[in-house]
C-alpha cells in the first residue's frame, strides 16, 4: 500500500508540473499589462516566476539571492526572473519602492488579485515555478538559505 501511495503522489507531481501557464494579464510596476501566454514565451528559455510580498521577509531575501547570482547564472542558463507580487490592494502600495531599494533588475508582475496564484493553488510564498515553453517544468515551495544553489543545479538540467 505505501508503494501504491508513493506513485500516486509521484504521478500527481509530474502530472502538476506539466501544467500550463494561465492565459492571464497582469500589470508590470510600470503599470503595462503582460501577458503571461505571449510576454514569456521564447522557445527554451527558462521563466523563474517567484511568488512574494513586501511583509514576506524569506521573498525578499530570495529575491536578493536571485538578484545578487542573476548575473553569474545567465552565464550558464538561458533564464529571466519575474517576480509576482502577491500584495493585496492595502500593501500593493510598498512593492514599488521596496523593488526600488532594493535595486531589482528583474520583472516584476503584480498579482493584486491573487488570480494567478489561485490558479496554481498556491497556499505559502515564498514559492517559485520555472515554466520552459509555457509548461511549469519545476516547483520551489519556501526558502532557505541555500536553495539558489539547488535551484541553479536544477536549471542546468532543463
Amino acid at each position: 500500500m505505501k508503494k501504491f501511495s508513493l506513485l500516486l503522489l509521484f504521478v500527481g507531481l509530474h502530472a502538476f508540473a506539466q501544467k500550463e501557464l494561465p492565459n492571464l494579464q497582469l500589470p508590470n510596476l510600470d503599470g503595462k499589462t503582460v501577458s503571461l501566454k505571449s510576454d514569456f514565451s521564447e522557445k527554451d528559455k527558462l521563466y523563474i516566476f517567484s511568488f512574494w510580498a513586501t511583509w514576506c521577509t524569506p521573498c525578499i531575501q530570495e529575491l536578493d539571492e536571485m538578484n545578487d547570482l542573476k548575473e553569474a547564472w545567465q552565464k550558464e542558463v538561458n533564464f529571466e526572473i519575474v517576480a509576482v507580487s502577491t500584495d493585496d490592494s492595502r500593501t500593493q502600495k510598498r512593492v514599488k519602492p521596496l523593488v526600488n531599494g532594493k535595486g531589482w533588475e528583474f520583472s516584476i508582475i503584480l498579482d493584486t488579485n491573487q488570480d494567478f496564484k489561485r490558479y496554481l493553488s498556491i497556499v505559502n510564498i515564498p514559492y517559485t515555478i520555472v515554466v520552459k515553453n509555457q509548461q511549469i517544468v519545476h516547483i520551489q515551495n519556501g526558502y532557505v538559505p541555500g536553495n539558489e544553489k539547488e535551484l541553479l543545479e536544477k536549471l542546468k538540467t532543463l
